[in-house]
């Protein structure tokens, strides 16, 4: 059904990949269920992928329909759009598409409906790519994508023929995938599915299956009833990050030097940390007064998160600009957590702290009592009226409850949207 886009690819890409899941090396991989459809430039000059997901079978599909459920498109759909709600560097759905198909699945009550989902990220280039490429000591072609992959996603960071080119690309990989974990860990949101496939090399965040928003603060806590032993719990995400830059790293061994790239793989701790920070401050609306002073405040905050246990969103929430928040935090329905002894460190790490131009607590956003949130029973209770009775009203309104919460954290304070009704 698709047509080529004017000036773009003359048929859609199926790209080949390998990659490692749940830790276990697996060379059958590759675009099973969609394409790259075609490319664009932003007015900023950044390359724009558009690709589909659900359109059906490619040559990497094995044994599967290449189909996607109508439910998985929805929740993808809410997945997106609350990380990019939350200030997470994340694939956007462009559209949702029903196909009318009837699909039969083994995991949820079939027949179910089918639809195409039609994603913007600006990468399609993933750990996986360069993994099939070194799998079959391919280095001439494992040259050609990493100088493709500086072109296009980091001109700034290298030129082809720079002899620590390979250094210098891993370098950047970490920092941003760092800046990723920490910002997923500051939304409370567990991926589910951390497969090196599923890292691109900018970053970005994307390809959502079982993942899950934390109700309370809990390490342990997993998406996906099949990862049994808990190995992309959230707690657990930043180690998993690290683990599959080791395999970009090895995959870089023959185009660079041993020493320089684990000197550049190392660097990922060192980013996260700063970006732990960073991501912490920006949820508060806090302007940083030092590595030091952040890092303690980050320190007390998990703690105090980690001994009350009231809802994850609704602290970060509640204290949006520091002590500026101090008595709307007092009508907070958690607000006896907040006069226990236990909160008293955060709060003297918070008071020093100057909201940021970008606070916007005078945003209708933030007249609510409780912020959106998107867990699993809320996710359910979306889809059940339009699984059962085809009736989208209560999805559409969500959406734009989170798209007055993207604006009041992106500090438009423009907005003449107003409170939502359950506020």
């Amino acid at each position: 059904r698709f047509v080529p886009m004017p000036g773009s690819f003359e048929q859609p890409v199926a790209l080949r990949y390998h990659g490692h899941q749940f830790q276990h090396y697996n060379p059958e991989l590759g675009d099973g269920r969609g394409f790259l459809f075609a490319q664009l430039h932003d007015d900023r000059g950044r390359l724009l992928d558009l690709g589909t997901k659900g359109t059906g079978r490619t040559p990497w599909s094995r044994t599967a329909d290449g189909r996607l459920t109508l439910k998985g498109g929805v929740r993808e759909v809410l997945a997106t759009s609350m990380l990019e709600a939350l200030g997470v560097d994340t694939s956007k759905s462009l559209s949702l598409i029903e196909t009318g198909e009837e699909l039969e699945r083994h995991d949820e009550p079939s027949p179910t409906r089918g639809s195409v989902l039609v994603r913007l990220s600006h990468s399609h280039v993933r750990i996986g790519t360069f993994q099939r490429l070194a799998y079959f000591h391919d280095t001439d072609n494992l040259s050609r994508l990493l100088d493709y992959s500086l072109g296009a996603y980091m001109p700034d960071v290298a030129m082809p023929g720079d002899n620590a080119r390979a250094e210098k690309f891993l370098t950047a990989v970490a920092e941003r995938v760092a800046a990723t974990g920490a910002n997923w860990i500051a939304a409370g949101f567990v991926h589910g599915v951390l497969n090196t496939h599923n890292i691109n090399v900018t970053g970005e965040s994307f390809d959502y299956g079982p993942w899950r928003f934390l109700p309370a603060y809990d390490p342990a806590f997993t998406a996906a009833y099949f990862d049994e032993h808990g190995l992309y719990a959230f707690g657990r995400q930043p180690d998993v990050l690290a683990w599959n830059l080791t395999r970009l790293a090895e995959c870089l061994l023959p185009l660079g030097e041993q020493a320089g790239l684990e000197v550049a793989l190392n660097s990922f701790w060192p980013a996260f940390q700063r970006s732990m920070w960073d991501a912490a401050l920006r949820r508060l609306g806090l302007v940083s007064r030092g590595d030091a002073e952040d890092a303690e405040l980050v320190v007390r905050v998990f703690a105090f998160l980690g001994q009350s246990q009231i809802g994850y969103e609704q602290f970060w929430f509640d204290w949006r600009g520091g002590m500026l928040s101090g008595d709307r935090a007092t009508r907070s329905p958690v607000a006896s957590a907040y006069s226990s002894e236990a909160f008293e460190p955060v709060r003297a790490a918070l008071e020093p702290y100057a909201p940021a131009p970008s606070v916007n607590l005078e945003h209708p956003y933030f007249a609510r009592k409780v912020p959106r949130t998107m867990l699993i029973d809320e996710m359910e209770a979306l889809w059940a009226p339009i699984a059962e009775a085809d009736d989208w009203t209560e999805f559409h309104r969500v959406l734009g409850e989170i798209e007055q919460m993207r604006q009041a954290y992106a500090g438009d304070a423009k907005s003449s949207a107003r409170p939502a009704a359950n506020s």
